[in-house]
């Protein structure tokens, strides 16, 4: 019997790997991730149990993976095209694109919250990098922006990412906790007040013209 070449095994892993997050992602999100076992992920995707072992470990490492490998592919897409436009409209469209992500499975979304603010290591490093890198591009769509004119010069685009942060997460627990039905739009309220505050600073005419008589 002939073997099977290195590329096509690491491809077939790879393909395996991906649909046993996927069934674990769906399993976690019909039952929850403490009623949730991983036979029934393994026949969700078609594998042995012992192939989910294999690849991930336990129950709560494969949740990581699926959670961070979701997650991830959402914000470097979202990321990669802010849009053009003024920063409130790139912010915006940033935003809907990541609630797109949480709405899609409202109990996998609870248990993502939770688990990315308090995971263990190593998933904890890798959250947080997840983290700095929207971060990073928060404060140069702010940077960006005050370059245009559109903020006052040398706004802390640093300062102004972690504004976006405490606003996006309040809106997220809002609405994880049944209490705010449209996050997005919370979000965007938030922001919009706080750029009003960032806006050039545009003085009034002393002496404005006086219209003259005909």
């Amino acid at each position: 019997m002939p073997k099977r070449k290195p590329g096509l095994r690491a491809a077939q892993k790879e393909a395996t790997g991906k649909a046993v997050l996927e069934a674990a992602r769906e399993e976690f999100e019909r039952v929850g991730f403490e009623a949730a076992n991983l036979r029934a992920i393994a026949a969700r995707a078609r594998v042995s149990a012992g192939t989910v072992l294999h690849h991930y470990g336990d129950k709560r490492e494969l949740l990581h993976a699926a959670l961070f490998d979701d997650l991830d592919e959402t914000l470097r897409r979202a990321l990669a095209e802010p849009g053009t436009g003024p920063l409130e409209t790139q912010l915006s469209k940033l935003t809907r694109t990541v609630f797109q992500y949480y709405q899609q499975r409202p109990k996998l979304s609870r248990t993502l919250l939770k688990e990315s603010l308090f995971a263990d290591e190593p998933w904890a490093r890798k959250f947080n990098a997840q983290v700095h890198m929207v971060h990073g591009a928060l404060a140069r769509l702010a940077e960006e922006a005050s370059a245009r004119g559109e903020l006052r010069p040398g706004v802390d685009g640093a300062v102004f990412a972690v504004a976006y942060f405490s606003f996006f997460y309040f809106a997220l627990i809002s609405w994880v906790q049944g209490a705010h039905g449209s996050p997005e739009a919370l979000v965007e309220h938030l922001v919009r007040q706080h750029l009003e505050g960032l806006r050039p600073i545009r003085k009034p005419l002393r002496n404005p013209p006086r219209r003259s008589d005909p």
